[in-house]
C-alpha cells in the first residue's frame, strides 16, 4: 500500500484497488473508445479478438481452487465461452496463438486480474448498448457483454463484498494491486497489437 493510500485511510481492498489503478483504468477506456469498436463490423471483430485474448488469459484463474476459496461461485463466472460464441456468430474461428496470452501464476496478482475482469462487466453496460447499432445482442454477437443473470450491480456488489472480506498482508495486497495494473497494461498492449 502506498503512503498516499495509508494517509487517506482508504477502507476496503476494492476501494484501494480502484484508487491505485484509476489512471490505468481511464487509459484503457480512452484507448478502447479511440479504436471505435462499434463503427463497423471490422472494428468490432478486432474488439472481439481483444476480448478473446483477455478472457482466455484469465479463464484458468476461475478454476483455481485457492481462488475459489476466496470467491465462492467463481467457477460459474468466466465469460470465455460467451466470447467464443460471439466469435462464431460472426463466422470467426476461436483458434488462438498462445504466445498472445498472459501467463498468470501468482495467486495474489491473480486477485487483481479478477478485479479487472469482473469489474469490466459493469462498464460493459455502455458497450452492450453500443453493439446494438451493429444489430448484435445477448443472443447474437454480444453475449459476453450482456448483464449477469443477477444483474450487473448486484453481481458486482457480491464480488466486492468477497474481495473486501479477504485478509491479506500488506505485501499480498501490493501484489493484488500490481496484478490489476498488469491486467490493464496487458489489455492496452494487446489492443495496440491488434490495431497495428
Amino acid at each position: 500500500m502506498s503512503t498516499i493510500e495509508k494517509d487517506q485511510k482508504i477502507e476496503g481492498l476494492s476501494k484501494r484497488l480502484k484508487y491505485s489503478t484509476r489512471v490505468n483504468h481511464d487509459g484503457v477506456d480512452k484507448m478502447v473508445m479511440a479504436s471505435e469498436p462499434f463503427l463497423n463490423n471490422e472494428n468490432y471483430t478486432k474488439f472481439l479478438r481483444l476480448q478473446h485474448i483477455f478472457h482466455l488469459s484469465v479463464a484458468p484463474l476461475y478454476q483455481r481452487k485457492e481462488l475459489q476459496a476466496f470467491f465462492p461461485g467463481l467457477d460459474e463466472l468466466p465469460r470465455l465461452s460467451a466470447v467464443e460464441s460471439d466469435l462464431k456468430d460472426l463466422g470467426l474461428d476461436t483458434n488462438m496463438d498462445e504466445a498472445l496470452l498472459a501467463k498468470l501464476t501468482d495467486l495474489y496478482q491473480a486477485i487483481g486480474w479478477l478485479y479487472c475482469s469482473e469489474g469490466s462487466n459493469i462498464g460493459a453496460a455502455f458497450l452492450y448498448k453500443e453493439t446494438q447499432k451493429l444489430n448484435f445482442d445477448a443472443e447474437n454477437g454480444a453475449r459476453h457483454l450482456a448483464a449477469h443473470p443477477e444483474g450487473r450491480a448486484p453481481h458486482w456488489r457480491k464480488f466486492v463484498a468477497q474481495l473486501d472480506a479477504l485478509s491479506l498482508t500488506e505485501e499480498q495486497e501490493a501484489r493484488a494491486v500490481q496484478g490489476a495494473i498488469d491486467a490493464f497494461a496487458f489489455y492496452k498492449k494487446t489492443l495496440a497489437q491488434l490495431a497495428a
